[in-house]
């Protein structure tokens, strides 16, 4: 839910598969099958997590990126000094 954050028709979907692979895979009784399906679930969800970013259509030509403040990373380096502006 944090991923399709108001997004209905990509929560709508994927609410869709994971209960389409839960329906085909609800008999399974391997142990082993069982965990790699669970590694999936794991993995899908990282990915999800750390590779998605919500995009708006807001105009022609236009996007409003929506990143989750867990994707925002600060990038320069912890310095003392004040930067120096570039010209």
């Amino acid at each position: 839910m944090a991923v399709f954050k108001e997004d209905d028709r990509a929560l709508t979907a994927a609410r869709l598969q994971i209960n389409e692979e839960y329906q085909k895979n609800k008999n399974e009784t391997s142990e082993e099958n069982i965990k790699k399906m669970m590694k999936m679930g794991s993995d899908v969800e990282a990915v999800l997590r750390e590779g998605v970013l919500q995009m708006e259509h807001v105009g022609e030509n236009k996007l409003l990126l929506r990143p989750r403040e867990s994707l925002l990373l600060e990038n320069v380096p912890y310095s003392d000094e004040p930067r120096k502006k570039s010209r």
